[in-house]
């Protein structure tokens, strides 16, 4: 039985990370060519190896999503070494943990560089080429802390907030031009990135207590929704926020 994205280019950022790994992994399977970024170049060259041996077809490639001329250099690879793009995962991110007043100017910069700037950059790169093959859409990473406050992480908070809106207006803009543009809001999700936290509080942390469910959830369980919005199942989908977050946003 055919895969749900055969036939389809996905380039994914953050790709080491998490989310990225597991969504790389299953597009993958589902019969995906690749195009796997991060700002580490051994550990994308790591996946790219290993996705490889699986049979994918995988160009690796070092990203910094903040820098308008890597992200140009990577469209550029793109284009000559499969020709066309049909998919955009930007989920690639940072956080930093202050509120308002603690937040210092360097740490806002480098959240808003990353999370904000490098989702704007990834698309306003990358359409020309999605808006080619007709079809294309664009999965952009916000979060719980998208939609709801949380009383700290001002910066990250700010960032995600604008990713949810970010999307909005670029889903009505090319709802006419062959791109789907969604955004999906993990909750609190096991990954490098909070693993330091989760180790020290475990199940008592304030977030996982306020999760329905009461535990964190898995980047494996965040890929299948990437999937969905990759596949043409989502044909009639745009503009949508996606909440992935074990019924944290539920009351």
């Amino acid at each position: 039985m055919p895969g749900r994205l055969v036939g389809k280019v996905a380039l994914i950022t953050g790709a080491t990370g998490g989310i990225g790994q597991a969504t790389a992994e299953l597009f993958a399977r589902e019969g995906a060519s690749l195009v796997v970024t991060d700002i580490a170049q051994d550990a994308v060259e790591g996946l790219a190896a290993s996705l490889e041996a699986e049979g994918a077809d995988v160009l690796a490639a070092r990203l910094d999503v903040s820098s308008p001329e890597n992200w140009s250099e990577v469209i550029e690879l793109t284009r000559r070494r499969f020709g066309r793009l049909d998919v955009l995962a930007n989920i690639a991110g940072v956080v930093d943990w202050p509120g308002v007043e603690e937040t210092t100017k360097d740490g806002w910069d480098r959240v808003v560089a990353v999370n904000q700037t490098g989702t704007w950059l990834g698309m306003k790169t990358a359409l020309p080429l999605l808006r080619a093959c007709g079809n294309a859409s664009v999965i952009n990473t916000s979060s719980v802390l998208g939609l709801v406050g949380s009383g700290a992480a001002a910066a990250y908070q700010a960032t995600k907030g604008a990713v949810r809106l970010l999307t909005k207006t670029a889903a009505v803009e090319y709802a006419t031009r062959g791109v789907r543009v969604n955004s999906v809001h993990p909750g609190v999700i096991a990954t490098p990135m909070i693993q330091d936290l989760l180790d020290e509080q475990g199940d008592e942390q304030p977030d996982i207590v306020r999760t329905p469910m009461r535990r964190a959830g898995s980047p494996a369980e965040i890929a299948p929704m990437m999937l969905f919005l990759a596949s043409d199942e989502s044909s009639f989908v745009t503009g949508a926020e996606f909440v992935v977050d074990g019924g944290l946003t539920a009351h």
